[in-house]
């Protein structure tokens, strides 16, 4: 792993082209939706893909446990959360190496959270090296794109860049790879739970009844698919004035939690609504590591004793 600071441009130019050349052979990068030869192409991969049936999971070379970070809801904290609890994993213990995999394709948010910029290195074996902050190698597609550039993928050249980013990375030797999944339950959620073996899912959530629908969802999906969820995490859960201390639990009180008591699964701890994640993200400076001694920070390494506790439940 390199830091992006240290990434030669001539090894970027060259990732990015290899990356291109592989993922975008037959396909334009903007996938022109009433090109007919685009279009039969794609439409012969998806028969191909289905004919050869489910894929066989296969681990990630180096990598012993892999935990999703999911919701059924765009703008929840889930990224947010991902990254958090990627930290707090390695400040509990710090003998543990972890990494974090952007899996959202479409708005890729870990290169903002975690500060990096740039683009990965090629190994002599033509695997991408991560780029690493805080000790945490990470890998996204935002490092392979400009920051701006909108991806206007169909499914299949999403479902080829997850497994580029899964496979062609040397992740090198990991305890935990925590993967920051996509909101929702469509293609990148299959393609990730049918090819890695997951050791555990956790659920983000708001307390509002408009996100605990689609959390719900979630959860059923991971079940349905053979992946144990670890538990709910109740983001934003409350809202302290910094001014006179009074709470106020602007999205709902305790809706998480009787999601979790209803599904039969752990609540693993609850976020609160605070300034201090809010500007530290934005900053790229996440707040289990630039105030680890805030109730914030304690609270996201509480939800990461959690989900190890839970991880060890799983394998007995």
């Amino acid at each position: 792993v390199v830091h992006a600071d240290t990434a030669g441009q001539s090894l970027a130019l060259a990732c990015r082209s290899r990356f291109s050349r592989t993922l975008l052979r037959k396909v334009p990068e903007t996938a022109d939706f009433n090109d007919s030869a685009g279009e039969r192409a794609l439409q012969e991969r998806q028969r191909q893909h289905m004919a050869r049936g489910l894929p066989k999971q296969k681990p990630i070379a180096g990598v012993k446990e892999v935990i999703v970070v999911a919701s059924g809801k765009g703008g929840v904290g889930k990224s947010t959360t991902a990254v958090n609890l990627a930290l707090g994993l390695m400040a509990n213990d710090q003998s543990k190496s972890v990494g974090l995999l952007d899996a959202d394709v479409y708005g890729p948010s870990v290169p903002k959270l975690m500060n990096l910029k740039g683009n990965p290195e090629l190994t002599d074996k033509n695997l991408m090296r991560p780029l690493v902050n805080f000790g945490i190698p990470c890998m996204s597609m935002g490092f392979l794109v400009e920051e701006v550039a909108p991806i206007v993928w169909r499914g299949l050249m999403v479902m080829s860049a997850i497994e580029k980013l899964v496979r062609q990375v040397d992740w090198g030797n990991l305890d935990y790879l925590v993967i920051d999944m996509p909101p929702g339950t469509g293609d990148v959620q299959l393609s990730i739970t049918q090819n890695i073996p997951i050791a555990g899912a956790v659920i983000v959530s708001t307390p509002q009844d408009i996100a605990l629908l689609d959390a719900r969802r979630g959860a059923e999906m991971f079940r349905k698919v053979n992946v144990p969820v670890l538990g709910l995490v109740q983001n934003m859960s409350v809202f302290q004035c910094p001014k006179c201390n009074h709470q106020t639990h602007i999205f709902g009180l305790d809706g998480a939690k009787e999601l979790a008591q209803t599904l039969g699964v752990e609540m693993l701890g609850d976020i609160p609504l605070h300034l201090n994640i809010r500007e530290t993200s934005d900053k790229g400076q996440p707040v289990v590591v630039s105030s680890p001694d805030s109730p914030e920070a304690e609270a996201y390494r509480r939800v990461a004793a959690a989900v190890v506790r839970r991880l060890a439940e799983h394998l007995r």
